[in-house]
C-alpha cells in the first residue's frame, strides 16, 4: 500500500471532534488501483472525520468525472460523478466490515487506508451503461457494429435502425426439416403437458 500512503488516516492521534480531509484522484490512481470499473478520471473528494469517544463517522463528498469506455462503440466518455458517501470506523480487536457503511479496525494499528474505499465509491456511482448520448458514439465503430448486429437494441440510439425479427416457436418449421433431437424434446413438453 506505499502508493496509496497519501490516503492513510492516522484514527488513533486525531483529537475529538471535527477534522477535515481534500483529495485530488487523477489518473495516476485509478491506474495504481487497478479496478476494473474505472481506468480513469478526475475527481475530488472532500472528507470530514468526527470523531467520538467509541467511533469515527466519516463524511465523503465526492465530484468530478470517470472516464469508462462507452458499450458500444469503446471510445472513452465521461461519466460526470456526484455522491454523498458515510463510512463509520470503530475500533476492535481485528479488521472486520460488519456491515457497508461499518468497519472495524485493529486498534493497535489505529489507522485506517482510504484509497479502495474512495474507489468503490466512485465506482459504485458510475451507472451499469455506458453508452454515448445518440450520434455521438465512434462513427467508423457504429457502423462496423450495425453491419455485424441482427437487430438493435431498444435506445432509441438514431445510428442503428430497427429491424423486425419474427418469433420463432418450437412448433414452427423453418428448414423444412425437422431435427431428431428437437423432436424428443417436444415429445417430453407434449408428455409433461398431459
Amino acid at each position: 500500500m506505499g502508493k496509496f500512503k497519501l490516503y492513510n488516516v492516522d484514527l488513533k492521534n486525531l483529537s475529538p471532534g471535527v477534522h477535515e480531509f481534500e483529495y485530488l484522484l487523477e489518473n495516476k490512481f485509478f491506474v495504481d488501483i487497478d479496478g476494473d470499473e474505472v481506468q480513469k478520471g478526475k475527481v475530488k473528494v472532500h472528507l470530514t472525520v468526527k470523531r467520538s469517544s467509541m467511533m469515527f463517522e466519516m463524511n465523503f463528498q465526492i465530484e468530478g468525472v470517470a472516464i469508462v469506455p462507452c458499450d458500444r462503440c469503446l471510445d472513452d466518455m465521461e461519466i460526470p460523478i456526484d455522491t454523498h458517501n458515510r463510512l463509520v470506523v470503530k475500533f476492535g480487536k481485528e479488521y472486520a466490515e460488519e456491515s457497508d457503511e461499518v468497519v472495524v479496525i485493529p486498534e493497535e494499528e489505529g489507522a485506517i487506508n482510504l484509497a479502495w474505499f474512495l474507489y468503490e465509491f466512485i465506482a459504485l456511482a458510475v451507472p451499469m451503461k455506458h453508452v454515448h448520448a445518440p450520434g455521438k458514439c465512434n462513427k467508423a465503430m457504429s457502423s462496423k457494429l450495425k453491419k455485424h448486429t441482427s437487430r438493435s437494441t431498444d435506445d432509441g440510439d438514431d445510428d442503428y435502425e430497427e429491424e423486425e425479427v419474427d418469433d420463432i416457436s418450437m412448433d414452427d418449421d423453418v428448414s423444412g426439416n425437422s431435427d431428431p433431437r428437437w423432436d424428443a424434446l417436444k415429445g417430453l413438453i407434449e408428455n409433461d403437458n398431459n
